[in-house]
């Protein structure tokens, strides 16, 4: 990593504004689509893999008046799941000299270049909590194995694209793979946590200027609310937590160059009734109610300093799965055309 910061010619008198013109990025909300909303610290920091174990059943049972001889058992079918860890490093080295000079642009260079670092390890792990560090593994949210692909079809005006599709008929779209989700994950009724992930010119432009139109029959919002805020509205009331999350990398992600938006649960919630429960075999435990998990070795990059001559050498490191969906049937892979 080099720091330059040249000498400078300044006509006196003079003033030096004090605070910085610092570079910014993206604040990606891509966390949010995993379970708690971040990765899970349970790995140790030499940990290759990561297993999971399941468990499958078929119950048939026997039905007759009379009382058989040969009767139907159970069957208990155990699958295995697993994905790599990686090894994410980094070193930053400075000495005096460095220092002195950066301080003439008021500039702390051990903070600079620690923040730096955790950016680059955050931006990473925003890398493969997406996309996957090899992606032909599965590896990634969106190759997750079984994710259902749906494309934003045309309006009944024939408009193909968010920017240019009637408002309404988008809200109810967005609406409808919603409520599909949820009866494919049998979580209809649940108190769910429906998290879409995508470009801000989709979903801000969806929550923020898109306000859904006045026609000859009173659409819930109509001339008040976006589109966006009415999706919002009708999840509350049907007791669905939305959120929409931000992530600008994935602009020509979805098919045929298409926007990716991402709809997931990142969270199960047991499908329950009182009486003859026919998930009874939901309450076996322990079992994991996690759609999406992402694990690490510590919650943020851990810092090693080390003196050098003249100066020091820090390394950050994190060990990190990839983001993982071993129930694909949770995620949803929205191709919408901006």
């Amino acid at each position: 990593m080099g720091n330059y910061f040249p000498a400078q010619a300044k006509i006196t008198p003079s003033f030096t504004e004090p605070d910085l013109i610092v570079t910014y990025a993206q604040a990606s909300g891509w966390m949010r689509a995993l379970a708690g909303g971040k990765p899970k610290v349970k790995i140790g920091n030499d940990d290759l893999f990561v297993y999971v174990n399941g468990l499958d059943l078929r119950n048939p049972v026997s039905i007759a008046q009379t009382a058989g001889n040969f009767l139907p058992s159970a069957s208990l079918t155990g699958t295995f799941y697993s994905t790599p860890t990686y090894l994410l490093r980094t070193r930053v080295e400075y000495g005096h000299h460095d220092t002195s000079a950066a301080s003439r642009y008021a500039v702390s260079l051990p903070n600079a270049l620690d923040l730096a670092s955790r950016q680059g390890h955050f931006q990473q792990a925003r890398v493969m909590g997406l996309y996957g560090y090899n992606a032909s593994n599965g590896e990634g949210l969106i190759n997750a194995s079984g994710a259902t692909s749906v494309t934003l079809p045309a309006d009944s005006y024939g408009n193909t694209t968010v920017s240019t599709y009637d408002n309404g008929q988008l809200a109810l779209w967005v609406l409808q793979q919603m409520t599909s989700l949820q009866e494919s994950m049998f979580q209809t009724n649940a108190p769910n946590r429906i998290v879409f992930v995508g470009p801000q010119r989709i979903f801000y432009q969806m929550s923020n200027a898109q306000v859904v139109q006045l026609t000859a029959y009173q659409r819930a919002g109509a001339g008040t609310q976006t589109v966006g805020r009415m999706i919002e509205e009708i999840g509350e009331a049907n007791g669905i937590d939305v959120e929409f999350c931000y992530d600008d990398t994935l602009i020509g992600k979805g098919a045929g160059g298409a926007d990716m938006v991402i709809m997931t649960i990142p969270e199960l919630v047991v499908p329950d009734i009182p009486g003859l429960n026919t998930n009874v075999f939901g309450e076996m435990s322990p079992a994991t109610k996690e759609v999406n998990v992402m694990y690490a070795d510590m919650a943020a990059p851990m810092k090693i300093s080390t003196p050098i001559p003249e100066g020091i050498t820090e390394i950050h490191e994190w060990l990190l799965t990839s983001g993982w969906n071993p129930r694909g049937i949770g995620v949803w892979l929205l191709s919408m055309p901006h």
